[in-house]
């Protein structure tokens, strides 16, 4: 007897065609390298139908594979060191941007978060599904408000009075009209609760008087798609890279805990229970108290289908 509910915590996805599956491939931050691309194309010729289906998150899908040839396509894969990923409860492969390698708009490295997040975290067992996502600015491509913990690059900007010619640059830049220029001597007025932390303003200055004062994540939590989806929102900000293994740790062991008590449910929907997302600052607020804000906000469902 098979045990689909297996397969599929493997990657492995049951079809409406009877003894087929679709094989899920690893592809944390949706980068492949070119040769686990062409052993791909090799094996998905040899063993699957006559396409590839790229999934909303990032992976590669082989459709139409035979469960008896299950073994063989793994062994073909690994030699190119491609992995097949996971499904279930556990934690996800990662999603992420292109980050800030080659994209200009890029503040943070999300492709080395998302590799740390693969090799550390992947396939840990949860309560529910858990998917971890990276984008490098705040234009924020990889959704992190619709993620179980979404991480975005931000850039905390200083002006140097000294360095300013007062060209207005910076306020055409801006497209949050956090900065206006003085009508006086053309520099800029700043209104910081507005600012995105885009980094706009620094990328186009050309006498850098506006600065980088800090940078880092910022983290949402508790986002999820679905029939039902739930909003994720901000609870830290200028996280380092350094902190985040730590600070998913945390999470991860304070949700295991949770899922004791409220069973196998998303952990946006667990901290929808006032009492829940209670403990859950506190718990965070004993390592990174410093990091989180004052009163965060708790997810909220975002309803699509009874509006």
């Amino acid at each position: 007897m098979v045990d689909f509910n297996t397969l599929k915590s493997g990657g492995l996805i049951k079809q409406r065609q009877k003894d087929l599956f679709t094989v899920r491939l690893r592809c944390p931050g949706g980068r492949v390298p070119l040769s686990k691309l062409e052993k791909i194309l090799e094996v998905a010729k040899k063993y699957a139908g006559d396409y590839v289906h790229l999934s909303v998150r990032q992976s590669i899908e082989l459709p139409y594979v035979n469960f008896h040839d299950f073994k063989k396509l793994n062994e073909e894969l690994l030699e190119s060191d491609q992995k097949i990923a996971s499904c279930g409860r556990r934690i996800r492969v990662p999603t992420a941007c292109s980050g800030c390698e080659y994209n200009p708009n890029g503040i943070m490295d999300t492709q080395k978060m998302a590799e740390l997040v693969n090799e550390k975290f992947f396939a840990h067992p949860m309560p529910h599904k858990f998917k971890i996502s990276f984008s490098g600015c705040p234009i924020d491509c990889a959704r992190t408000s619709e993620n179980d913990l979404g991480f975005q690059g931000a850039v905390k900007p200083k002006w140097v009075d000294e360095l300013c010619i007062g060209c207005r640059i910076c306020a055409s830049a801006c497209k949050e009209g956090a900065i206006e220029s003085s009508p006086d001597n053309g520099k800029p007025i700043f209104h910081p609760q507005k600012c995105l932390y885009c980094g706009d303003c620094i990328r186009s200055c050309p006498t850098d008087s506006w600065q980088e004062e800090r940078k880092g994540w910022i983290i949402r939590v508790g986002g999820k798609h679905g029939r039902h989806p739930v909003l994720g929102h901000k609870i830290a900000e200028f996280v380092s890279d350094e902190d985040i293994p730590e600070f998913i740790e945390t999470i991860i062991k304070w949700y295991e805990k949770a899922g004791k008590e409220c069973g196998n449910m998303r952990i946006g929907d667990v901290l929808g229970i006032p009492e829940q997302w209670a403990d859950f600052i506190s718990d965070l607020r004993i390592k990174f108290d410093g990091k989180l804000l004052p009163n965060p906000k708790p997810p909220n469902k975002n309803e699509i289908h009874f509006e």
